[in-house]
């Protein structure tokens, strides 16, 4: 009781000083998903968001782990073992089962690049996993026989010293046969903790294997549901391409909604102003109303002009015909005035003549006169 109370801090001790000298070797960032406990069939989501994914490497330990924290909480924390299998189920996705954790893990990448790198390092570290596998089961082997040949040859040589010497040599040996025989003690209970040990590896690959049937089971499971997937992922693809193309149909008709908004506000701006002329038409209808109230004064004025308008155009027309008689009265005055000239003329041409002799007669008269 003392010794495993003993060893209990240590061990506490030594998992503190291997976690301190754990190094990552990789990283990278990835959506993690774990499988359903309950289908095995459905990925749950481990993270809302794209976290870190890293290869630890314990150099005391001589083991390789797989951690991913997202904030305080621990999603992934997966030993690599040589049975361990990365398997991509598409060119961004890809999973490995875990039976110490009972559960598969997927990891979604934004590129085929980072998932390559990731199958390509958990296949480096799967063989490292497996060659430090060997080398411990090496150790063990070498020193089981070893324990068990020194275990064998003690007892017989024992016996022989019994069977041959004396009862002085068995005096004078006495506590070399002690310290013999606290050996042989030693190595019995090495013995019997070797063998209790193989029944617990015994044990431990008998649940090893047991976890490996079901996690075969899993992978199958697994394989089954991403062929389900895949099912999933083309309806899913064929419902994004027909929501894509409502979507595309919904803009265009949001583009026709926006020209007929903007035809509608056209429209409105011009009913505006159809509604303001409207007004002033109103406006000049009553001004005509108003006016229209004036128009049998104004009718019966038209009559009392019209009939001036008659009698003035009757008063015009006997005008017009007082003139015409005018003008035929002054052609016949003017054809008289000329006529009047004429014979003027003719009677002054005449009184010239006349005159000229009765000039000549005078002369005549005062020549006479003179003469007498």
């Amino acid at each position: 009781m003392s010794s495993s109370s003993c060893h209990g801090p240590l061990r506490r001790k030594d998992r503190r000083r291997t976690s301190r000298q754990e190094q990552p070797i990789f990283t990278t960032r990835a959506h993690v998903f774990q499988i359903d406990p309950n289908t095995k069939k459905n990925w749950m989501p481990a993270s809302k968001q794209a976290v870190t994914v890293s290869y630890f490497y314990d150099s005391t330990r001589n083991s390789y782990r797989i951690i991913s924290v997202d904030g305080a909480k621990v999603i992934i924390n997966s030993t690599i073992t040589p049975n361990m299998t990365f398997t991509k189920t598409s060119q961004k996705f890809g999973q490995w089962a875990d039976s110490r954790a009972n559960t598969v893990f997927g990891l979604g990448f934004s590129s085929e690049q980072q998932l390559t790198k990731f199958a390509e390092k958990f296949q480096e570290v799967k063989e490292a996993a497996k060659l430090a596998r060997d080398k411990s089961q090496e150790k063990i082997e070498t020193s089981s026989n070893h324990s068990q040949e020194s275990g064998c040859e003690t007892p017989s040589s024992t016996q022989a010293s019994s069977v041959n010497g004396t009862d002085d040599e068995k005096a004078s040996h006495g506590p070399a046969e002690t310290h013999l025989k606290s050996e042989n003690e030693k190595l019995k209970l090495a013995l019997t903790q070797s063998a209790s040990n193989v029944k617990k590896w015994e044990i431990e690959l008998q649940t090893l294997r047991e976890s490996n049937a079901r996690l075969t089971a899993a992978l199958q499971e697994s394989a089954a549901s991403v062929d389900q997937w895949k099912k999933q992922f083309s309806i899913c693809r064929d419902e994004n391409d027909r929501l894509r193309t409502k979507i595309e149909e919904l803009e265009e008709q949001c583009n026709e909604i926006n020209k007929e908004k903007e035809r509608n506000a056209q429209l409105s701006r011009r009913l505006e102003a159809l509604e303001s002329e409207i007004q002033e038409k109103e406006r000049e209808l009553k001004d005509l109303r108003k006016q229209g109230e004036i128009i049998p004064q104004l009718m019966s004025e038209c009559d009392f002009v019209t009939e001036k308008l008659e009698a003035s155009e009757r008063e015009n027309q006997n005008l017009e015909d007082k003139v015409r008689s005018l003008r035929t009265d002054i052609e016949e005055s003017k054809h008289r005035q000329r006529h009047l000239k004429m014979e003027l003329k003719n009677f002054l041409e005449v009184l010239d003549g006349k005159i000229d002799d009765l000039h000549d007669f005078r002369r005549g008269l005062s020549k006479l006169g003179t003469e007498n």
